[in-house]
């Protein structure tokens, strides 16, 4: 059974999920009779981006990789925000301000071979979670809030699997999370059309509606995710080997975040995760692809905040 949450999304436990998506965007965008209708009346109106708050900005150098970061300081619980494949520290101007108004400190940086980081070198090299752990040494961060989308979110279960007592609460937003399993990536191949890779990234990862009534911030997407990539940046390895098993023994409390127009990590998806992750919740964003973090950053952003002041 499906629960539409004040904010007009709709939320599940893993015990009772609700299987129409469809059914559930209409109710996430119109509200019901027996349900709070949703205070954003238009989630598809343009909205600029806002002023940020003040952050320093600086090079982590660390044993063998230097990695940008930007960081609002303060004595706040820290958030970490873990980008996208398509992005970098760039990604999340509309969360900068909104979680630093609620006191935290926000602190998000580019992995290697992204704005400002250094390549992933053909040797040696190294983990993404590994780079993490060293990140937050550097930043003297001891236990923190993980936020990742899409591409970041297997490195944040590699993160949360490695260093479990450090992590006070997990988000996964639109994120296929890394998991090898054989009928789990059969899945993933038969919803994947041969040249799907090739297609536009703003096409695959920013939904449809936002596309037609929001042409300027689809442009302004696309220029942060055409700057993020610059230099190698594949080739970093996993510390552990992820599958249904493993994120079966994750500690923190997980939120799964998808938006239900989402062509690369659709509601179905992430009700495979919620089905074997224990203590884990979905929320589901009506109208919003890939990019949900940019698509409906109020919606996302107040569905964030209430999970993460829970824990």
């Amino acid at each position: 059974m499906a629960l539409q949450a004040d904010d007009g999304s709709l939320t599940f436990d893993r015990r009772r999920l609700f299987e129409a998506s469809a059914l559930a965007a209409v109710l996430a965008a119109c509200g019901a009779d027996d349900a709070a209708a949703a205070p954003l009346a238009d989630p598809m109106r343009p909205m600029p981006i806002p002023p940020q708050r003040p952050a320093r900005e600086g090079i982590a150098a660390l044993d063998d990789t230097n990695l940008f970061y930007w960081d609002t300081g303060g004595g706040g619980a820290p958030i970490v925000l873990m980008h996208p494949a398509s992005g970098s520290a760039l990604t999340w101007p509309y969360q900068q301000p909104a979680f630093a108004k609620k006191g935290y400190r926000v602190i998000a940086y580019s992995r290697r071979g992204y704005y400002n980081s250094s390549p992933v070198p053909d040797t040696n090299p190294g983990t993404a979670s590994g780079d993490l752990h060293r990140l937050t040494g550097f930043l003297g961060i001891d236990r923190f809030h993980l936020v990742a989308s899409a591409g970041g979110c297997a490195f944040a279960n590699d993160y949360a699997l490695s260093h479990p007592d450090k992590v006070r609460s997990l988000v996964l937003s639109s994120g296929l999370g890394g998991v090898q399993d054989p009928d789990y990536l059969a899945t993933l191949a038969a919803l994947t059309p041969k040249g799907y890779d090739q297609m536009p990234v703003d096409f695959r990862e920013l939904g449809p509606s936002y596309r037609a009534a929001n042409p300027d911030g689809a442009k302004e997407w696309l220029d942060r995710a055409n700057r993020a990539i610059t230099g190698k940046r594949r080739g970093q390895t996993m510390a552990n080997v992820i599958n249904w098993a493993k994120l079966a023994e994750l500690k923190p409390p997980v939120l799964l975040l998808t938006g239900d127009a989402d062509l690369n990590c659709p509601p179905a998806i992430m009700r495979m995760f919620a089905a074997r992750i224990p203590h884990s919740q979905i929320r589901l964003i009506a109208e919003a692809g890939h990019s949900a973090y940019w698509e409906q950053p109020e919606l996302f952003n107040r569905i964030v905040l209430d999970f993460i002041a829970r824990h």
